[in-house]
């Protein structure tokens, strides 16, 4: 595991990090097989099914056998207990679709970087208070690159990432970007 610098560092480097989410193992290790061949260092394993702890207990033991410097995050962290499930079981990363103190306590208790996703001025406010230096601005489709214009230089010391609303087309990619967010 890496320390939470190293972890921002990986992210802001890579610009893209890619999600995705199977109830087949073997299609998650196929998926992550493809997107490290594809140059992805970083990835978002979300927990959005059943065999989500599970699978990301299986695939973490799988990277670290097959592709040792590749970060693995977990994605749709929404308490306490699932964030230390997840640091347990071998998560580089937390993720999270809103902001919650169960989560933050959890990641700082695990020296972890953790990324809320926020989608008001306040919650950007209250993750930055709480010493969150990566935003994850949800739904970007609701959210627009106008938004992340006119609150970057509110929050100068944060970073943004997009999520929700961006596809995989460069004018939409470079667009986010130009509009300063960092991935």
């Amino acid at each position: 595991m890496r320390n939470k610098a190293e972890n921002l560092k990986h992210i802001l480097d890579q610009k893209l990090l890619p999600l995705f989410y199977h109830d087949d193992i073997e299609v998650c290790k196929n998926t992550t097989e493809a997107l490290y061949k594809g140059g992805a260092r970083c990835l978002e394993f979300t927990n959005r099914g059943p065999q989500a702890l599970l699978n990301f207990t299986l695939l973490v033991q799988w990277r670290n056998e097959n592709y040792p410097d590749l970060q693995m995050a977990v994605g749709t962290v929404k308490n306490k207990q699932q964030a230390e499930d997840f640091i347990a079981a071998g998560a580089d990363v937390l993720i999270s679709p809103f902001y919650d103190k169960g989560v933050s306590e959890a990641a700082k208790a695990s020296n972890m970087l953790w990324v809320p996703g926020c989608m008001t001025v306040t919650e950007i406010h209250v993750a930055e208070e709480d010493d969150c230096m990566l935003i994850k601005l949800f739904p970007g489709n609701v959210l627009t690159t106008g938004f992340v214009e006119a609150i970057k230089p509110l929050f100068p010391a944060v970073s943004f990432v997009v999520t929700g609303g961006v596809d995989t087309s460069k004018e939409n990619i470079t667009g986010w970007l130009k509009s300063g967010a960092v991935g």
